[in-house]
Formats: C-alpha cells, structure tokens, sequence
C-alpha cells in the first residue's frame, strides 16, 4: 500500500532562482536533512541515497518531465519504490509558490512503522523549510540546468505505478549504522536482563563468596548460607529506617545475652563503666553484692584523701 505526501510553501525568491537552485541535485545535502548524496549520472537519470527514519536507502530515478520554471516530475527505476513532482509558481512581487507531491511505498518493518509515524511526511516537510532559508540567505542559485526533459505528452504527476520497475526491489535497502547500535543495545540489555533473572531463579538472591587463588588455579566459590530467622525487634521495625524483616550491623548471637561478654574476646576480663570510660572495680559493675549496694557517694568519700582533695590523675597535679 502506498503512501502520499504533499507540501507547499512560499519561497522569497524569483521563480526562476528558486527553479535554478533545484536543478542543482548533486547540492540536495546542504539542505535536505534526509538526502545524503545525489549523483547525475546523466540529464534524466539520477542516483540517490538517503537515510529517513533510521533507514538508508539507495536507489535509481528517471526524470520524465522537466520544464524550465514549471516542473520536474520523476520515478525510481530500482532500489526503492517512489515517485512525485516539484512544481513552481511565480505568485508576483519576487516569491514562488513551491508544491511537492510525493508518493512511495514502505518495505520492510522498519519503513511500515515509519510510515505509521509519519516520518517521511515531517522530513519532506523539514527539507522545504531548508531549502526556503538556504535559497532565502543565499539570495541566487548556485547554479542552473535549462534543459528541457519530455518523452511526449506531460506526464502529470507521476505514482508509484509508474515506479513499477522497482517494486519488491530492496537489494539496497539497509538499516543505518544509528539504528543497528541501538538495537545491539536493545538486544545487550535483553540479554543482561534474561540473565540476572535466571541467576535470581537458580539461586534465590544469595551471596556468593569467591576464594581467590593463583593464576591457573579454578575459581572455587561458595555460597554463603542464607539465614531465614529475624530478631523479633527488627521484624517489627523496630530500628529506624530499616524495612521489617531486614538485619543492620552485628547480631548477637543465638542465646546471647546482649553482654560484652558474649564478643567471646580474651582480652576483655570485666565490664566498662559506661559513663566515663575507666574499669570500675569497686562500684556496680564488679559484679558483687557488695558492689551493688556501695553507692557512688559513699565511694568517693572513700577516695577523699585526709587533707579533702581528690587524688590528681596521673598523680601530677596540674598534668592531663
């Protein structure tokens, strides 16, 4: 199924310079945004490539009809199936009405799509506006073909039935290099995808340990066993921040007290007194009856010397 594409706009320029600069093909990609190269190869056959819509195609044209300040009407021979016309009007006081008619049929999914979006419909209308502002800023054309093309009567407006030579031939279709990364991107982050997915099924999200080891040597890893039990505290939220059913920092250990003690650490021989940092032998935390019930008070009457000073630490007055 064929699609058509018909733009107009007003050029400010003479007819006969906006009609010169189109004769000039070879110079389409200074202006035309989906053109990337246009070869003459002689008066009324041209080569063409352009890239629309992440497509690259090449393909061959016939001009069947060129009347000097009027018209040029084509149709592709091979490559891409696509016919039209450009028509020029001289509307008075130094402006050109410039209408395009264009017709082509998408092949491929790539195109399909394209032509679902309307992408060659927004570039043909990109490239006017192009072309209005190059020949606008130039002020003259760049140069000129006079000639004159005609196999008899005028042609009209050529279709894509008269494009028949080059339909179903996509020998030079291609996708671009910009569309082909992104899909080997696409493709990369499906596989990644798949992958963390399988590892997620197989081993349920659990760490893994790796042992390093020589060069040369197998990599031996080791699963780290996943406990299933939470402290009832943390299940129920109780630390700040943390989602329930979650740990942070150290656990004690199953049975433990929540003690010093309970670290397992030789080096550690008896409680700290928490509100200063020093080993309290005589007060609550030796951990007697008799340290119990001996009161801070009582204790630093006891280490009152006669004179009813404090010992000096260090036993330097006046030293830190």
């Amino acid at each position: 199924m064929s699609t058509k594409v018909e733009k107009r706009i007003l050029v400010n320029v003479p007819v006969s310079t906006a009609y010169n600069q189109w004769t000039q093909f070879e110079e389409f990609p200074h202006f035309m945004g989906g053109v990337k190269s246009v070869t003459q190869l002689s008066d009324d056959r041209l080569e063409w490539v352009a890239e629309i819509g992440g497509v690259r195609r090449q393909w061959e044209a016939k001009i069947l009809e060129q009347v000097p300040d009027r018209k040029i009407a084509w149709a592709a021979t091979e490559g891409a199936t696509n016919a039209g016309a450009v028509e020029f009007e001289d509307v008075g006081g130094g402006q050109t009405s410039l209408q395009l008619t264009l017709e082509y049929e998408p092949e491929g999914i790539i195109e399909k799509v394209g032509d679902k979006l309307n992408v060659v419909d927004r570039q043909a209308e990109a490239d006017l506006k192009r072309f209005k502002e190059f020949i606008e800023d130039e002020g003259y054309a760049s140069g000129a073909w006079r000639g004159s093309v005609s196999s008899g009567a005028p042609v009209g407006t050529p279709g894509v039935e008269d494009a028949a030579g080059s339909r179903g031939d996509s020998g030079k279709a291609g996708v671009s290099g910009k569309v082909a990364a992104g899909v080997g991107v696409a493709a990369a982050a499906g596989a990644a995808a798949a992958m963390a997915g399988s590892k997620k099924d197989t081993a349920e999200g659990a760490d893994v340990t790796v042992t390093p080891v020589e060069s040369g040597e197998p990599v031996t890893v080791t699963p780290i066993p996943t406990d299933t039990t939470t402290d009832e505290s943390v299940t129920s939220g109780t630390y700040a921040g943390t989602a329930p059913g979650t740990t942070t920092g150290t656990t004690a250990a199953a049975g433990s007290t929540g003690s010093v003690a309970d670290l397992g650490d030789d080096r550690i021989g008896h409680a700290f007194d928490q509100t200063n940092g020093l080993v309290d032998t005589t007060g609550e935390s030796d951990e007697t009856v008799e340290g119990e019930n001996l009161s801070a008070g009582e204790r630093r009457e006891d280490d009152r010397r006669p004179d009813g000073g404090l010992p000096p630490v260090g036993g330097n007055l006046g030293q830190h």
